[in-house]
C-alpha cells in the first residue's frame, strides 16, 4: 500500500509541471478546502514535493547502481540491514548521485521562475516588472540573467568542491610499513650466508 502511494507520487510529480502543480496546490487548496495559503509557503510546498520526487529517483538509481556483491558481504560479516545501508551502500550511493543531486539545485533556482503564476515576488517575476514598468527590457533581463548564472555557478561550484572532498586526495601514499615488503625467512637466510 505505501509503496502504490509513493509510485503514484512520484509518478504524478515527475509527470506533471511545476506550474500545473502551482496552480493546484495554491488555488485548488483554496477552492476546494478553503484553505488560504500563504503565497511563499506555496512556493515552498510546491518546490519541495516537486524536487522530492526528483531526488527519491535518484537516490532509488544510486542504490540500485551498489553491486549486489557489497551487500552480501555486509551480510556475510554479520551487518544488519540498517548496518548495510548507513555503512556500507549509503556512502557509496551518495558519492554517485553527487552529480545529478547538483543538476536538481541548479533545475530548482531556474524553475522558481515558474512560480510568479501564484505571485510569488521571485526574480523573473521582478525583472518583468521592472521591464514593464520602464519598458527597457534588455539591460533588465540581462542582468537577471547574471544572476540566475552566478547562482547556479556557484551551487555546482560548491558541490564539485564537495565531490573532491570525497574523493580524497588524488596521489596518496601507503603510511608507515606498509610500504614495506616482508621478506620471508628463507631469503632472509640466504642472504646471510
Amino acid at each position: 500500500m505505501i509503496n502504490a502511494l509513493l509510485s503514484a507520487y512520484i509518478e504524478f510529480f515527475r509527470g506533471t509541471p511545476m506550474m500545473v502543480q502551482a496552480m493546484v496546490i495554491y488555488y485548488g487548496s483554496a477552492e476546494a478546502f478553503g484553505l488560504s495559503m500563504d503565497k511563499y509557503f506555496a512556493a515552498i510546498v510546491i518546490v519541495s514535493i516537486n524536487t522530492g520526487a526528483y531526488m527519491s529517483e535518484v537516490v532509488r538509481g544510486g542504490i540500485i547502481s551498489i553491486d549486489k556483491g557489497q551487500f552480501e558481504a555486509a551480510h556475510a560479516l554479520g551487518m544488519n540491514h540498517f548496518q548495510t545501508m548507513t555503512n556500507v551502500v549509503m556512502p557509496q550511493v551518495i558519492r554517485n548521485i553527487l552529480p545529478a543531486t547538483g543538476n536538481e539545485f541548479v533545475i530548482n533556482i531556474k524553475d522558481t521562475s515558474v512560480l510568479n503564476v501564484i505571485s510569488v515576488s521571485e526574480l523573473y517575476f521582478v525583472t518583468k516588472s521592472i521591464a514593464g514598468n520602464s519598458f527597457i527590457f534588455y539591460p533588465p533581463f540581462f542582468i537577471a540573467c547574471l544572476l540566475y548564472f552566478v547562482m547556479t555557478f556557484t551551487v555546482t561550484r560548491i558541490l564539485r568542491l564537495f565531490e573532491k572532498m570525497i574523493d580524497g586526495p588524488e596521489h596518496f601514499d601507503l603510511a608507515g610499513n606498509q610500504m614495506q615488503v616482508a621478506k620471508p625467512e628463507s631469503m632472509i637466510r640466504m642472504k646471510n650466508r
